[in-house]
């Protein structure tokens, strides 16, 4: 494969975009507009919020196969394709969520040659893997296929509840079966989603499920008043009785505050959560099992929302909780559930310089995670009073990605991988003091690379605040301006940016491709502090930091504007899309996947409720202007000549609903004069993305990359012009 530099590449971009010169199918602007505290808002596409309509459906149809029209028409887009089944598909298997119940492993697995993962179960790493739960067996719905979207063993392993959701909805359908025979028990419970099912002793089963709405209910009723119920196998849902949740007894939850409850093994507890939508601090709460009495169960609160406790794991009848509170990169405290007192709490692992992301309990141990600077430790903590904590040695310098314990069973597994590396499941054996591999995941030919690398730089953001950026491409690229590159980000709820390496980027990586990931404020990578740095009012630090990362990318020749693209989905939807508003010279392309494009609207949509906590509401002055300020859809400007965009949804998608990209996609065609394809890529099974097959995954990567290469101007890949 030969490459084009960059004189060569900004003339064939500017060749390819003209090869398809005619337009995506467009749709009258209409004069819908509101008026926020004095501002008018301007909404010409808000016809597009109504998926009934008849016009609107045809417009969505349309879009989807004009935008399948023109990727299809991408020279070598078929071998991009090709290429990331290869490399997807070299391991014979992929095994993603683990669960640890005494001497038995639970696990999601996925064969090669199959499309979605199924659930397993052996006794011991090194035991007989038995078939449990297989979604291709119950069968399609309307064409569209199934997918786990949780699990949960019951502490004796008699049984496994799991939720199960049609194509890429969530809209989970919780099921129980019988482990040892595999046979469902015919306990089948809808309105699901989220169900976060427990066990009590008794093998009763506790879950929660959202309310019954009237079909005139408001879409905006959807995650209100949820409840958590309890339920003995073989009766129906409808005499499930409710524990807790808005109207339940005395503990005065507020209807849009979400709900769940688990019963910790080896505890006499149960725990009630109560969070206020994707709000990270939790209210705690606890009763004792033998007190559990429906609406007149007697909870005792356990943390307050000002406790700032995002986390934590129950060892008896004490809680090991993480918090905030005067502790940026948070803390970790010890309370009794019987005579909670946080105001007087033992510090078990006090602040440091590290970030802790996690606490397991173990037989032996707690185990608590941390980052530093994107790399995972993992500190043992023993029972004991006064007990130090001390540093597992681990495998590589990665992330790690999950970890699951039983307080039954002494020690620790969790998913550890890197920037080049995939990794696989690792567990500490606290007899030998050392981690090994559980051999769960079947290393392939593409897991690790020896000739990819990454390095760790900072970019000065408008501000002077120094923000860290990983990069990773093959050895050896010459730093000259001409490199393809994508900018990835997010910077939402917290989340951090950590280590992760996927085989189907190999064609991106091998054609001369360079992926710097920024970790933007908004993000969790330096605890409380970097996060509430990207959040409402401050948010523009967001987009902004992004941008500097973008400019020292051309400042130091990795990339240049025409061969740079910016890339994010859901609430990166923001990083990305107010990128390009603020600066569309700095950058050649856009992929925006799924993404958060009007933020003032969002709010009368089924997940904006729940999302309030996050980025504000449009019924408030402050929260409106921060709302309109990381809206791209309200900053885009006519005439102006903005990047080549490709916009992804999913038409089921349950958190960020189509109508966000398709305003935004319809906003951009109509304004932008640089004459570069907007493109709207619809999925008709799927929906935020979880839940979708390998082959739906396959295929939007393949899209994206023959996309990029297009519209940077490599070789072969211009439609009409080689």
């Amino acid at each position: 494969m030969f490459f084009l530099r960059l004189l060569t590449a900004i003339v064939s971009c500017l060749a390819a975009a003209s090869a398809l010169a005619q337009s995506p199918p467009p749709i009258a602007p209409g004069t819908a507009s509101d008026t926020y505290f004095g501002t008018n808002v301007a909404d010409p596409y808000r016809a597009l919020e109504n998926a009934k309509d008849p016009e609107v459906a045809k417009w969505f149809r349309q879009q989807a196969d004009y935008t399948r029209a023109t990727l299809d028409k991408i020279p070598q887009r078929q071998r991009i394709y090709d290429e990331i089944v290869k490399y997807g598909d070299a391991a014979s298997a992929r095994v993603t969520t683990l669960q640890v119940s005494n001497e038995y492993i639970y696990y999601e697995k996925r064969l090669a040659n199959e499309n979605v993962p199924k659930i397993y179960v052996r006794r011991g790493y090194a035991g007989a893997e038995r078939l449990l739960v297989d979604p291709d067996a119950l069968g399609m719905t309307d064409g569209k296929h199934n997918a786990i979207d949780y699990y949960a063993p019951s502490p004796d392993n008699k049984y496994l509840a799991y939720g199960v959701s049609i194509g890429g909805s969530e809209n989970s359908v919780l099921h129980v079966v019988d482990v040892a025979t595999g046979k469902e028990t015919g306990d089948v419970i809808d309105r699901a989603q989220y169900g976060s099912p427990s066990w009590l002793p008794d093998n009763r089963l506790v879950y929660s499920r959202l309310q019954q709405l009237g079909a005139d209910a408001p879409v905006t009723d959807r995650y209100q008043n949820q409840r958590v119920f309890l339920h003995k196998l073989g009766t129906t849902a409808d005499q499930d009785v409710a524990l807790l949740g808005a109207k339940v007894g005395t503990t005065n939850i507020a209807p849009t505050e979400l709900v769940f409850a688990f019963n910790p093994i080896g505890s006499r507890y149960l725990i009630g959560a109560v969070v206020n939508g994707v709000q990270r601090e939790v209210k705690f709460y606890a009763v004792p099992l033998a007190a559990v009495a429906g609406a007149d169960t007697p909870w005792t609160q356990v943390t307050a929302t000002s406790d700032d406790v995002t986390d934590g794991a129950i060892v008896g009848d004490n809680a090991y909780l993480i918090t905030h509170k005067d502790a940026a990169r948070f803390k970790l405290l010890k309370v009794s559930l019987a005579n909670p007192d946080l105001a007087h709490a033992e510090v078990v692992l006090p602040a440091s310089e590290s970030v802790i992301t996690g606490v397991a309990a173990a037989k032996d141990a707690l185990y608590v995670r941390r980052m530093n600077a994107g790399i995972s430790e993992m500190m043992r903590v023993e029972y004991s009073p006064g007990a130090r904590a001390k540093k597992l040695q681990l495998p590589f310098a990665g992330d790690i990605d999950s970890i699951a314990s039983d307080p039954r069973q002494p020690g620790l597994a969790f998913y550890m991988g890197g920037w080049t590396r995939l990794g696989g499941w690792y567990a500490y054996d606290s007899r030998t003091g050392k981690v090994a591999d559980t051999r769960l995941q079947p290393s392939g030919p593409y897991d690790n690379p020896t000739d990819l690398v990454s390095t760790e730089v900072k970019a000065r953001a408008a501000d002077g605040t120094m923000i860290p950026m990983s990069i990773v491409h093959k050895r050896g690229i010459k730093l000259d301006g001409g490199n393809p590159t994508i900018l990835y980000g997010y910077g939402a709820y917290g989340i951090s940016q950590t280590p992760f390496y996927r085989p189907t980027f190999l064609p991106w990586f091998e054609r001369g491709g360079v992926l710097a990931v920024a970790h933007v404020r908004g993000g969790g990578e330096f605890g409380e502090d970097w996060y509430k740095a990207g959040y409402k009012a401050t948010k523009p630090n967001t987009w902004r930091d992004a941008i500097a990362c973008a400019e020292w990318l051309v400042a130091n020749k990795y990339t240049s504007a025409p061969r740079m693209a910016i890339m994010g989905g859901s609430a990166g939807g923001i990083f990305v899309g107010r990128s390009i508003t603020e600066r569309p010279d700095l950058f050649g392309v856009a992929i925006d996947e799924v993404p958060a494009s009007d933020l003032v609207r969002m709010e009368q949509s089924a997940n904006g409720v729940p999302n309030i906590p996050e980025f504000g509401s449009a019924k408030d002055a402050e929260g409106f202007k921060a709302l309109y300020a990381m809206s791209a859809y309200y900053n885009i400007k006519d005439g102006e000549k903005y990047p080549a965009v490709l916009l992804t949804t999913g038409i089921n998608d349950p958190r960020v609903d189509a109508w966000q990209a398709a305003k935004m996609a319809a906003r951009l065609q109509a304004a932008s004069k640089s004459g570069k394809p907007i493109l709207l890529r619809i999925d008709y099974d799927a929906g935020h993305g979880i839940g979708s097959t390998k082959t739906q995954a396959y295929q939007e990567r393949a899209d994206i990359f023959a996309f990029l290469f297009w519209q940077f101007g490599v070789q072969g890949f211009a439609p009409g012009n080689g």
